[in-house]
């Protein structure tokens, strides 16, 4: 879901809105690289939604721009002197720049939801998500109590967050019985045939 998130909002920075198979193949792409990780005994990837921030801040879209990138990284991975280059680069720096991206990456969060119809049950499915996500920040020890999928999934403000967002809405405005329905037009009154002409 996070991965999802992710591809729709540079969808929506770059003008090109994504289709449900643009969505799949981003998310089978996402599937089969963390597959090559596991078997180059590297850890599963995901897209961060730093990337994100990154693409609203240099407004570089270019998929070859990114595949550059990778060769770059790769090159890091197997040349140690360029990895000590970028090693070296002062921690103030490196830091300077993270809550830029972060703080990106909320404020297209917010223009998404500006868009939202803040209507009946919309309003309480963002309340409470917002509240489950902040859980885990405020009371860290929340979870410690519960089974261990419990606290790797609660444990994170952002995946909590979006679990429960995405089964608020499913459960409020996707479940059979409970979807909006338009309001009908009123019935026409029936026709009145014609007076007979006076004579």
């Amino acid at each position: 879901m996070h991965d999802a998130g992710s591809s729709l909002a540079v969808g929506e920075m770059t003008g090109r809105p994504l289709s449900r198979r643009d969505l799949a193949r981003g998310l089978a792409a996402d599937g089969v690289s963390g597959v090559f990780g596991g078997v180059m005994n590297g850890f599963l990837d995901t897209v961060f939604a730093q990337n994100v921030g990154l693409v609203s801040m240099t407004k570089v879209r270019s998929r070859y721009v990114a595949a550059v990138a990778g060769g770059i990284l790769v090159l890091l991975g197997l040349v140690p002197k360029p990895g000590e280059i970028v090693a070296s680069l002062p921690g103030p720096v490196v830091g300077a720049a993270g809550p830029v991206m972060f703080a990106t990456v909320t404020a297209v969060g917010i223009n998404t939801l500006r868009k939202v119809e803040f209507e009946g049950t919309n309003v309480l499915i963002v309340a409470v998500s917002i509240g489950v996500g902040m859980l885990p920040v405020m009371a860290p020890s929340i979870y410690h109590a519960f089974p261990t999928w419990v606290r790797i999934v609660g444990g994170s403000a952002i995946t909590s967050a979006t679990v429960a967002a995405f089964l608020l809405n499913l459960l409020f405005n996707h479940t059979p019985g409970r979807k909006k329905t338009e309001t009908e037009p009123e019935a026409l009154p029936a026709a009145v045939p014609d007076s007979a002409p006076a004579t």
